[in-house]
């Protein structure tokens, strides 16, 4: 099993240590975020987590540290983190971009520049992101993260109806396929210039001609590479359409996340307050009696027989 933290929320940023007691408990309550009184009891052992992917824009300090003690405990992991070009307007608590690749820099340093993906994405556009401000900024960044990550995962912004309304008060355009493939030659140039490959998450567009393949962001070959194993994972169906990521079980909770980004779909409310516990077994909540648990199985996906070639 391959175990998501987060799509819904950043777990590194605000919810490090809940996570921590989570796997020191060795179990998880996650509801469903269609049914939320039905809630999955997950086991959280490392015999049968076979990977853990932290999603992140601001991992805390403390997170950073604890990671030694994820490794202690037995569990494989890497990160897909995100730096952007946004400044605050856009993206409300992220702290300066100086601060974002130092921190990114001192993760892949402990823990290996392959197991740290950057994210540029979402890309979008207003009049005053235009297409030379991506160009500037994705160059700057590039630059700055040569040596500390050998992939970068780009997309660009979807119109979800929830946050339609946000997006035009805020004059972000959707993008055009005009754009898109104006853009990916020069990123995928200043990419390869810095030894960085480029990959697109979840895109329709076909940008091979510019040397973008589809990508995987819970990617089985990653996940190989730093068990030192083989696993049997099937494609993710509860994924949108285009999605090429490996099966997993995700943890978060949507409308919790504290980072204040204009464009999040996981989060709908415009101003959120969370109730936090982080000795609860479920995250910003608490199981009360009107809830319904269910143990789901889970199992490590390590092949069992040698691979032939």
């Amino acid at each position: 099993m391959i175990l998501s933290v987060s799509r819904r929320t950043d777990i590194p940023a605000f919810y490090g240590d809940w996570f921590i007691n989570r796997l020191k408990e060795g179990f998880v309550y996650v509801r469903n975020p269609m049914n939320p009184r039905q809630v999955s009891k997950i086991a959280l052992s490392p015999e049968k987590i076979d990977c853990i992917v932290f999603w992140t824009k601001n991992p805390a300090e403390k997170f950073i540290s604890d990671l030694s003690m994820v490794d202690d405990m037995g569990y494989k992991y890497y990160f897909q983190y995100a730096i952007n070009s946004y400044n605050h307007l856009v993206e409300k608590n992220i702290p300066k971009k100086q601060f974002q690749l130092e921190r990114f820099q001192r993760i892949s340093s402990k823990i290996g520049k392959e197991r740290v993906v950057w994210r540029y994405d979402p890309i979008f556009f207003t009049e005053y992101y235009d297409l030379e401000y991506h160009k500037k900024w994705f160059a700057y960044i590039a630059s700055k993260l040569e040596n500390h990550t050998e992939k970068c995962v780009i997309s660009f912004l979807d119109f979800y109806t929830r946050i339609k309304k946000r997006l035009e008060e805020n004059s972000i355009q959707e993008v055009t396929e005009e754009q898109m493939c104006e853009l990916s030659f020069f990123l995928s140039e200043i990419a390869s210039d810095h030894g960085i490959k480029l990959e697109t998450c979840c895109e329709k567009i076909d940008l091979s001609k510019a040397m973008i393949m589809h990508g995987h962001c819970i990617d089985g070959e990653l996940v190989s590479l730093i068990c030192g194993k083989r696993f049997d994972l099937k494609k993710d169906k509860n994924q949108r359409d285009g999605c090429g990521c490996a099966e997993s079980i995700d943890v978060g909770a949507y409308n919790t996340c504290r980072n204040g980004c204009v464009y999040c779909y996981a989060n709908w409310h415009e101003d959120i307050e969370v109730s936090f516990d982080p000795e609860s077994p479920v995250l910003c909540s608490v199981i009360s009696s009107e809830d319904k648990i269910t143990e789901r199985v889970v199992y490590s996906c390590q092949m069992k027989q040698p691979v032939l070639f």
